[in-house]
């Protein structure tokens, strides 16, 4: 079977910047777009396929940008217009993509619209936003929990009703039944399509569309505290209803417009069985939707194998995979795992079946960074105090060498560095042999070199003794994966003429399928 003709971002590796950690060039201590733009041979040389900006556009920062003022420019702390102009031709040729954040489900309360659609009830734009009349009580309109504490209404004494916000007040939902609105947002796309931009991550698509007559959640009978009250109840009509579908599909169907394969790729936290619904069907597709199955799984080799073996059974016919280990809102892979694993975590990362997301950072084994009190940023913290659910800590600025606050900028970085950051940057990393740097550098090599590792078919094999183990099969090549999830020495029964390609440590591996402590092993299996 020819593969020639498959989608770009099936055979690439994705990296999500987070722009404003990632390289400061104005002193103020906040990375901006000129500073993506200074880092891209970085990104080329590592073998990285396209950049996923977190996101850029105007917004008062309440949630660091998920709160848009304006969807169509960029915030003067990034630079201008101009700047992603620039940053987007000077990533096409490097024939590399840029991919932007997309935030549909609610805007800033600062945006034009909001500030219309509050100023009066008759206001055209008042149904671009969700309101709704207080009970007879004078409460609030039904039992919905944001998902930073508390209420997700607020009452506005102006014009005498509620707003709806999903997040914090700051961010009223905006209301995708309005078919006005719903133009309008797709406008926005139009806008940054017309830019060049190839695609877009799309921020929490999961709630972009509320049940009609707004029903009060059922309680949870197994409550797990971890971010406050919205995991008291089950998200039922507040999220995840059938008319989103009909939404990504509109949005995939205008992508289509446009030439270069354009990639739309959903944040939807969803029991596999309900994520995968979000493909759409080969008649009518929708989006890839994000995968965040190796955040949560616990990390032993039989949890592991069971969570692939469960995702690849229920993908629907033309379903592509998808795998990332972390990102802005979720405790890095170093921290989880420990560093030792990591290493293996990489290897998993970048050699399973899908499309894989690195997250800045992770590809020098950043840890999660303590914050101090006084130095908190993030509004999930500082409305949870001491619960520890906190973002800034994977939020850190990038180290990039040995000088003053790591390269990162030359004023006061807007979060603290990893305290190791003298020694834990790129720039020695780049020189060590066995660094976590030079590992993804050979691993991302090893993707580029076996198009087996980016469209292969995948065959789990039987866990053995904590070593989890997979082939991968492509045009008669047969690539083994040997990973040993413990700090303990293992065996893995090898077939014969396997010949080791690449160990997650920086020695050659043993011949006889015996893997040490924390190592992974790439292998090809010859013919005899």
């Amino acid at each position: 079977m020819s593969h020639d003709r498959e989608p770009w971002w099936k055979t690439g590796v994705v990296y999500q910047v987070y722009p404003r950690s990632f390289q400061d060039t104005t002193g103020d201590g906040i990375g901006d777009l000129p500073g993506v733009l200074a880092r891209l041979d970085y990104l080329k040389d590592l073998g990285i396929d396209a950049l996923w900006l977190s996101p850029i556009f105007p917004s008062p920062m309440a949630d660091f940008g998920y709160d848009v003022a304006d969807y169509c420019n960029v915030d003067p702390r990034f630079g201008t217009l101009a700047d992603i102009d620039r940053l987007i031709a000077a990533v096409h040729e490097r024939g590399m993509r840029l991919l932007l954040d997309f935030v549909p489900n609610h805007s800033s309360d600062q945006h034009q619209w909001f500030k219309e659609s509050r100023s009066s009830r008759d206001n055209p734009k008042r149904d671009w936003y969700i309101w709704h009349d207080a009970r007879p009580d004078g409460g609030v309109p039904n039992n919905w929990i944001s998902d930073f504490g508390g209420s997700s209404w607020e009452w506005d004494a102006a014009t005498g009703q509620y707003y709806l916000h999903a997040f914090l007040k700051e961010q009223p939902d905006l209301n995708w039944r309005n078919p006005d609105l719903r133009a309008a947002m797709m406008d926005v796309l139009r806008f940054w399509f017309d830019r060049g931009v190839d695609g877009f991550r799309i921020d929490v698509l999961w709630h972009i569309v509320k049940a009609e007559g707004f029903p009060d959640n059922p309680r949870k009978l197994d409550h797990v505290q971890r971010m406050g009250e919205m995991f008291d109840q089950l998200q039922v009509y507040n999220t995840n209803q059938p008319e989103a579908h009909e939404i990504s599909a509109e949005m995939r169907e205008l992508a289509d417009g446009y030439t270069g394969d354009r990639v739309l790729i959903g944040e939807i936290y969803l029991p596999f069985e309900d994520l995968v619904k979000y493909y759409g069907t080969p008649e009518r597709p929708e989006v890839l939707p994000f995968n965040f199955g190796l955040i949560n799984v616990e990390w032993s080799a039989e949890a592991v194998h069971a969570l692939i073996a469960e995702y690849d059974a229920v993908l629907p016919p033309g379903g592509w995979p998808n795998w990332v280990l972390g990102n802005h809102d979720r405790p890095r892979i170093a921290h989880r795992v420990g560093e030792a694993q990591a290493r293996v975590a990489a290897m998993l990362l970048l050699t399973l079946r899908g499309t894989p997301t690195v997250y800045y950072g992770d590809e020098i084994g950043l840890p999660d960074v303590t914050i101090p009190p006084d130095r908190v940023m993030d509004p999930a913290e500082l409305r949870n105090p001491g619960k520890g659910v906190g973002r800034d800590p994977v939020r850190s600025p990038m180290p990039w060498d040995a000088s003053a606050h790591g390269g990162f900028t030359n004023g006061e970085p807007w979060l603290p560095m990893n305290p190791d950051w003298p020694t834990r940057n790129v720039a020695v990393e780049a020189d060590q042999d066995g660094s976590m740097l030079t590992l993804h550098k050979r691993l991302l090599a090893l993707r580029r070199a076996h198009r087996t590792l980016q469209l292969g078919d995948i065959h789990l094999k039987p866990v053995q003794g904590g070593v989890l183990a997979y082939e991968r099969r492509l045009d008669g090549e047969t690539l083994l994966v040997t990973l040993n999830l413990t700090a303990e020495p293992a065996l893995y029964a090898l077939p014969a003429l396997s010949r080791a390609l690449l160990s997650t440590l920086p020695d050659d591996p043993a011949t006889d399928g015996s893997l040490r402590a924390n190592e992974g092993v790439v292998w090809v299996l010859e013919r005899g």
